[in-house]
Protein backbone atom coordinates (compact mmCIF):
# COMPACT_ATOMS: atom_id res chain seq x y z
CA UNK A 1 0.00 0.00 0.00
CA UNK A 2 0.91 3.21 -0.73
CA UNK A 3 2.89 5.68 1.89
CA UNK A 4 0.90 8.51 0.21
CA UNK A 5 -2.38 9.00 2.23
CA UNK A 6 -4.96 11.53 1.46
CA UNK A 7 -7.91 13.26 3.96
CA UNK A 8 -10.56 11.75 1.64
CA UNK A 9 -9.25 8.52 2.56
CA UNK A 10 -8.75 9.42 6.52
CA UNK A 11 -12.05 10.51 6.29
CA UNK A 12 -13.33 7.39 4.94
CA UNK A 13 -11.55 5.38 7.15
CA UNK A 14 -12.93 6.99 10.38
CA UNK A 15 -16.58 7.31 9.22
CA UNK A 16 -16.46 3.13 8.90
CA UNK A 17 -14.66 3.23 11.82
CA UNK A 18 -17.27 5.39 13.59
CA UNK A 19 -19.96 2.82 11.92
CA UNK A 20 -18.85 0.05 14.11
CA UNK A 21 -20.60 -0.87 17.65
CA UNK A 22 -19.76 1.64 20.19
CA UNK A 23 -18.26 4.67 19.26
CA UNK A 24 -20.92 6.87 18.56
CA UNK A 25 -22.27 6.27 22.20
CA UNK A 26 -19.26 8.08 23.25
CA UNK A 27 -17.43 11.26 22.63
CA UNK A 28 -14.12 11.00 21.29
CA UNK A 29 -10.95 12.52 18.76
CA UNK A 30 -8.90 11.98 16.43
CA UNK A 31 -5.57 13.94 15.10
CA UNK A 32 -3.60 12.56 12.49
CA UNK A 33 -0.05 14.45 11.18
CA UNK A 34 1.94 13.05 8.67
CA UNK A 35 5.11 14.55 7.36
CA UNK A 36 4.74 17.84 9.43
CA UNK A 37 0.84 18.68 8.24
CA UNK A 38 -2.03 17.75 10.07
CA UNK A 39 -3.96 15.99 7.65
CA UNK A 40 -7.11 15.36 9.80
CA UNK A 41 -8.47 16.95 12.98
CA UNK A 42 -12.30 15.62 13.84
CA UNK A 43 -14.19 14.78 17.11
CA UNK A 44 -17.74 13.44 17.68
CA UNK A 45 -20.30 13.25 20.91
CA UNK A 46 -20.76 15.58 23.60
CA UNK A 47 -18.21 16.29 26.79
CA UNK A 48 -21.22 15.79 29.20
CA UNK A 49 -23.54 13.89 28.76
CA UNK A 50 -25.74 16.02 31.44
CA UNK A 51 -25.42 19.52 29.38
CA UNK A 52 -24.73 18.09 25.27
CA UNK A 53 -22.49 20.36 24.76
CA UNK A 54 -20.49 18.78 21.48
CA UNK A 55 -16.76 18.01 22.31
CA UNK A 56 -13.97 20.14 20.34
CA UNK A 57 -10.66 19.07 19.85
CA UNK A 58 -9.08 21.61 22.47
CA UNK A 59 -11.71 19.83 25.18
CA UNK A 60 -9.10 17.36 27.08
CA UNK A 61 -9.63 13.88 27.16
CA UNK A 62 -8.61 11.31 29.75
CA UNK A 63 -5.57 9.04 28.74
CA UNK A 64 -5.78 6.14 31.67
CA UNK A 65 -2.87 4.15 30.91
CA UNK A 66 -1.35 6.51 28.48
CA UNK A 67 0.42 8.55 31.15
CA UNK A 68 2.34 5.53 32.15
CA UNK A 69 5.05 7.09 29.78
CA UNK A 70 4.76 10.71 31.87
CA UNK A 71 5.52 8.44 34.98
CA UNK A 72 8.34 6.81 33.42
CA UNK A 73 10.20 9.81 32.04
CA UNK A 74 9.75 11.82 35.44
CA UNK A 75 11.44 8.73 37.07
CA UNK A 76 14.63 8.65 33.84
CA UNK A 77 14.43 12.70 34.29
CA UNK A 78 15.89 11.76 38.08
CA UNK A 79 17.83 8.93 36.90
CA UNK A 80 19.83 12.24 34.42
CA UNK A 81 20.29 14.31 37.06
CA UNK A 82 21.84 11.16 39.30
CA UNK A 83 19.35 11.70 42.39
CA UNK A 84 18.25 8.09 40.77
CA UNK A 85 19.80 5.35 38.56
CA UNK A 86 18.24 2.19 36.63
CA UNK A 87 19.85 -0.24 39.25
CA UNK A 88 18.67 1.47 42.03
CA UNK A 89 16.21 -1.09 43.96
CA UNK A 90 12.45 -0.17 45.24
CA UNK A 91 14.16 -1.56 49.25
CA UNK A 92 16.60 1.39 48.69
CA UNK A 93 13.67 4.01 49.19
CA UNK A 94 10.92 1.94 50.65
CA UNK A 95 12.31 1.51 54.05
CA UNK A 96 10.38 -0.73 56.02
CA UNK A 97 7.37 0.23 53.52
CA UNK A 98 5.98 -2.89 52.14
CA UNK A 99 8.10 -5.28 53.21
CA UNK A 100 7.09 -8.23 50.55
CA UNK A 101 8.95 -5.99 47.64
CA UNK A 102 11.71 -8.20 47.11
CA UNK A 103 15.12 -6.72 47.54
CA UNK A 104 16.51 -6.90 43.93
CA UNK A 105 13.74 -5.40 42.10
CA UNK A 106 15.25 -2.35 40.75
CA UNK A 107 13.71 0.70 38.68
CA UNK A 108 14.88 -1.13 35.48
CA UNK A 109 12.44 -4.03 36.46
CA UNK A 110 9.56 -1.48 36.97
CA UNK A 111 10.20 0.72 34.34
CA UNK A 112 9.83 -2.26 31.74
CA UNK A 113 7.14 -4.80 33.47
CA UNK A 114 9.55 -6.96 34.38
CA UNK A 115 9.73 -7.04 38.10
CA UNK A 116 7.97 -10.07 38.60
CA UNK A 117 5.60 -9.02 41.10
CA UNK A 118 1.58 -9.34 40.68
CA UNK A 119 -0.64 -6.92 40.46
CA UNK A 120 -3.59 -5.25 42.50
CA UNK A 121 -6.00 -4.25 39.71
CA UNK A 122 -7.65 -6.42 37.08
CA UNK A 123 -6.94 -5.69 33.87
CA UNK A 124 -9.24 -8.42 32.51
CA UNK A 125 -12.37 -7.41 34.50
CA UNK A 126 -15.59 -6.11 33.26
CA UNK A 127 -15.47 -2.51 32.18
CA UNK A 128 -18.33 -1.35 34.50
CA UNK A 129 -16.53 -3.16 37.38
CA UNK A 130 -15.30 -1.35 40.58
CA UNK A 131 -11.80 -2.22 41.17
CA UNK A 132 -10.61 -0.42 43.89
CA UNK A 133 -11.64 -1.65 47.27
CA UNK A 134 -10.57 1.44 49.08
CA UNK A 135 -12.21 4.94 48.48
CA UNK A 136 -11.42 6.92 45.45
CA UNK A 137 -11.47 10.12 47.21
CA UNK A 138 -8.31 9.16 49.51
CA UNK A 139 -5.78 8.48 46.28
CA UNK A 140 -4.11 11.91 46.00
CA UNK A 141 -0.80 11.41 46.66
CA UNK A 142 1.18 8.23 45.59
CA UNK A 143 1.77 7.83 49.71
CA UNK A 144 -2.12 7.36 49.83
CA UNK A 145 -1.42 3.76 47.91
CA UNK A 146 0.48 2.21 50.73
CA UNK A 147 -2.16 0.30 51.18
CA UNK A 148 -3.06 -0.80 47.79
CA UNK A 149 0.77 -2.12 47.29
CA UNK A 150 0.37 -3.81 50.41
CA UNK A 151 -1.17 -6.71 48.76
CA UNK A 152 1.86 -7.17 45.83
CA UNK A 153 4.12 -9.91 46.33
CA UNK A 154 6.52 -11.67 44.34
CA UNK A 155 5.53 -14.30 41.36
CA UNK A 156 8.40 -14.86 39.91
CA UNK A 157 12.23 -13.13 39.78
CA UNK A 158 12.69 -9.90 38.02
CA UNK A 159 14.35 -9.80 34.30
CA UNK A 160 11.80 -12.03 32.54
CA UNK A 161 9.16 -11.56 29.95
CA UNK A 162 7.12 -8.59 29.50
CA UNK A 163 3.79 -9.05 32.15
CA UNK A 164 2.24 -5.50 32.10
CA UNK A 165 1.51 -4.36 35.91
CA UNK A 166 -0.32 -1.41 36.83
CA UNK A 167 1.35 -1.76 40.49
CA UNK A 168 4.64 -1.34 39.07
CA UNK A 169 4.19 1.96 38.11
CA UNK A 170 2.06 2.85 40.85
CA UNK A 171 5.45 2.15 42.78
CA UNK A 172 7.13 3.89 40.83
CA UNK A 173 5.49 7.39 41.54
CA UNK A 174 6.22 6.95 45.21
CA UNK A 175 9.58 5.90 44.69
CA UNK A 176 10.34 9.11 42.59
CA UNK A 177 8.32 11.37 45.45
CA UNK A 178 10.37 10.05 47.92
CA UNK A 179 13.96 10.19 45.63
CA UNK A 180 12.94 13.81 44.65
CA UNK A 181 11.32 15.20 47.36
CA UNK A 182 8.77 16.89 44.93
CA UNK A 183 5.10 15.96 44.94
CA UNK A 184 4.72 13.09 42.27
CA UNK A 185 1.78 15.17 39.74
CA UNK A 186 4.09 18.46 40.38
CA UNK A 187 7.47 16.51 39.47
CA UNK A 188 5.90 15.43 36.11
CA UNK A 189 4.88 18.68 35.13
CA UNK A 190 7.93 20.59 35.67
CA UNK A 191 9.98 17.80 34.46
CA UNK A 192 7.73 16.45 31.80
CA UNK A 193 5.04 18.62 30.54
CA UNK A 194 6.54 21.80 30.97
CA UNK A 195 9.79 21.00 28.58
CA UNK A 196 7.31 19.66 26.14
CA UNK A 197 4.93 22.56 26.01
CA UNK A 198 2.45 20.93 27.14
CA UNK A 199 0.14 23.84 28.36
CA UNK A 200 -3.20 21.05 28.10
CA UNK A 201 -2.52 18.43 29.84
CA UNK A 202 -2.58 17.63 33.38
CA UNK A 203 -4.04 15.77 36.79
CA UNK A 204 -7.57 16.71 37.20
CA UNK A 205 -9.66 15.81 40.04
CA UNK A 206 -12.70 14.16 38.93
CA UNK A 207 -15.01 15.60 41.67
CA UNK A 208 -14.48 18.87 40.49
CA UNK A 209 -13.64 18.59 36.74
CA UNK A 210 -13.36 21.72 34.16
CA UNK A 211 -15.99 22.58 31.68
CA UNK A 212 -13.42 21.48 29.10
CA UNK A 213 -12.45 18.32 30.42
CA UNK A 214 -14.29 15.09 29.16
CA UNK A 215 -16.46 12.80 31.34
CA UNK A 216 -16.03 9.12 30.98
CA UNK A 217 -19.12 6.80 30.86
CA UNK A 218 -19.85 3.19 31.55
CA UNK A 219 -22.46 1.45 30.61
CA UNK A 220 -24.43 -0.14 33.48
CA UNK A 221 -27.74 -1.91 31.92
CA UNK A 222 -29.78 0.34 30.49
CA UNK A 223 -27.62 3.71 31.66
CA UNK A 224 -24.76 5.53 31.20
CA UNK A 225 -23.12 6.52 34.63
CA UNK A 226 -20.08 8.53 35.21
CA UNK A 227 -16.82 7.03 36.12
CA UNK A 228 -16.27 9.03 38.91
CA UNK A 229 -16.48 6.00 41.48
CA UNK A 230 -14.28 3.73 39.06
CA UNK A 231 -11.15 5.48 39.07
CA UNK A 232 -8.53 7.34 41.70
CA UNK A 233 -10.23 11.07 42.41
CA UNK A 234 -6.54 12.05 41.18
CA UNK A 235 -4.36 10.47 38.81
CA UNK A 236 -1.74 7.87 40.25
CA UNK A 237 1.35 6.86 38.66
CA UNK A 238 -0.36 4.15 37.03
CA UNK A 239 -2.62 6.72 34.46
CA UNK A 240 -5.01 9.26 34.13
CA UNK A 241 -3.85 12.01 33.44
CA UNK A 242 -6.12 14.49 30.74
CA UNK A 243 -4.41 15.81 27.73
CA UNK A 244 -5.53 16.77 24.03
CA UNK A 245 -4.42 15.40 20.64
CA UNK A 246 -2.33 18.26 19.85
CA UNK A 247 -0.73 18.05 23.25
CA UNK A 248 0.67 14.30 22.23
CA UNK A 249 2.19 15.98 18.97
CA UNK A 250 3.89 18.31 21.72
CA UNK A 251 5.15 14.94 23.75
CA UNK A 252 6.61 13.02 20.70
CA UNK A 253 8.23 16.07 18.96
CA UNK A 254 9.87 16.56 22.93
CA UNK A 255 10.70 13.77 23.97
CA UNK A 256 12.24 12.48 20.56
CA UNK A 257 14.15 16.21 20.06
CA UNK A 258 15.45 15.85 23.37
CA UNK A 259 13.96 18.28 25.63
CA UNK A 260 12.50 16.05 28.50
CA UNK A 261 16.05 13.54 28.59
CA UNK A 262 19.59 13.61 26.99
CA UNK A 263 19.73 11.24 24.01
CA UNK A 264 21.17 8.75 26.05
CA UNK A 265 17.97 8.19 28.06
CA UNK A 266 16.07 8.48 24.93
CA UNK A 267 17.83 5.58 23.31
CA UNK A 268 17.05 3.32 26.39
CA UNK A 269 13.74 4.28 26.64
CA UNK A 270 12.55 3.53 23.46
CA UNK A 271 14.42 0.60 23.12
CA UNK A 272 12.74 -2.89 23.73
CA UNK A 273 13.91 -3.71 27.22
CA UNK A 274 11.22 -6.66 27.21
CA UNK A 275 8.82 -8.49 25.29
CA UNK A 276 5.77 -10.81 26.06
CA UNK A 277 6.32 -14.71 25.54
CA UNK A 278 5.13 -14.87 22.28
CA UNK A 279 6.76 -11.86 21.05
CA UNK A 280 3.73 -10.29 20.11
CA UNK A 281 4.70 -7.17 22.18
CA UNK A 282 7.45 -5.11 23.29
CA UNK A 283 8.09 -2.59 25.76
CA UNK A 284 10.23 0.28 26.60
CA UNK A 285 10.64 2.31 29.46
CA UNK A 286 7.54 3.36 29.61
CA UNK A 287 6.79 3.08 25.81
CA UNK A 288 4.90 0.39 23.47
CA UNK A 289 7.06 -0.71 20.76
CA UNK A 290 5.50 -2.36 18.34
CA UNK A 291 7.43 -5.23 16.80
CA UNK A 292 6.34 -5.24 13.24
CA UNK A 293 6.79 -1.43 13.19
CA UNK A 294 10.24 -0.59 13.69
CA UNK A 295 10.91 2.69 14.71
CA UNK A 296 7.39 3.82 16.34
CA UNK A 297 6.89 4.31 19.73
CA UNK A 298 3.43 4.10 21.23
CA UNK A 299 1.50 5.13 24.40
CA UNK A 300 -2.32 3.45 25.24
CA UNK A 301 -4.59 2.73 27.46
CA UNK A 302 -8.29 1.61 28.82
CA UNK A 303 -10.03 1.97 31.51
CA UNK A 304 -13.13 2.67 33.07
CA UNK A 305 -14.56 5.27 30.63
CA UNK A 306 -11.34 5.56 28.88
CA UNK A 307 -9.62 4.46 25.59
CA UNK A 308 -5.92 5.95 24.21
CA UNK A 309 -4.13 5.41 22.04
CA UNK A 310 -1.29 7.98 20.52
CA UNK A 311 1.59 6.38 18.00
CA UNK A 312 4.60 8.15 16.60
CA UNK A 313 7.00 7.11 13.86
CA UNK A 314 10.09 9.66 13.44
CA UNK A 315 11.04 10.33 9.67
CA UNK A 316 14.65 8.81 11.20
CA UNK A 317 12.48 5.88 11.08
CA UNK A 318 13.23 4.53 7.35
CA UNK A 319 9.60 3.23 7.33
CA UNK A 320 7.66 6.35 5.91
CA UNK A 321 7.28 9.85 6.31
CA UNK A 322 6.93 11.00 9.87
CA UNK A 323 3.74 9.97 11.32
CA UNK A 324 1.65 10.72 14.75
CA UNK A 325 -1.76 9.75 15.47
CA UNK A 326 -3.37 10.14 18.53
CA UNK A 327 -6.99 8.90 19.27
CA UNK A 328 -9.12 9.00 22.38
CA UNK A 329 -12.98 8.86 23.59
CA UNK A 330 -15.23 8.38 26.63
CA UNK A 331 -15.73 4.88 26.60
CA UNK A 332 -13.92 1.65 27.05
CA UNK A 333 -14.43 0.56 23.65
CA UNK A 334 -14.64 4.18 21.99
CA UNK A 335 -11.26 4.89 20.69
CA UNK A 336 -10.32 1.34 19.05
CA UNK A 337 -12.21 1.09 15.74
CA UNK A 338 -10.78 4.66 15.01
CA UNK A 339 -7.07 3.78 15.88
CA UNK A 340 -6.81 0.35 14.45
CA UNK A 341 -8.37 1.50 10.75
CA UNK A 342 -6.14 4.68 10.61
CA UNK A 343 -3.37 3.11 12.76
CA UNK A 344 -2.97 0.07 10.28
CA UNK A 345 -3.16 2.63 7.16
CA UNK A 346 0.03 4.39 8.00
CA UNK A 347 1.32 1.74 9.44
CA UNK A 348 1.72 2.02 13.39
CA UNK A 349 -0.17 -0.66 14.15
CA UNK A 350 -1.67 -1.14 18.11
CA UNK A 351 -0.24 -2.19 21.13
CA UNK A 352 -3.19 -3.98 22.24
Amino acid sequence: MSDVVSVTELDALVDEALEQDGPREAAGVVRVRVGGEVLLERVWGVVDRRWGRPLTPDDRMPMASGSKGFTALAVLALVADGTLSLTTTARDLLGDDLPAIPDDVTLEHLLSHTSGLSDVIDDDADEDAYLLDVPVHTLVSPEDYLPVLGRVVRERAPGGPLEYRNAAFVLLSLLAQRASGVPFHDLVRRRVLRPAGMTRTDFLRSDELPPDAAIGYVRVGDAWRSHVLHLPVVAGGDGGAYTTAADMERFWDALLGGRILPPDLVVQATTAHATTDDGAYAYGLGVWLPPEAPGVVQLEGEDAGVSFWSAHRPESAGAGPEATVTVAGTTARAAWPVARAVGDRLRLTTAG
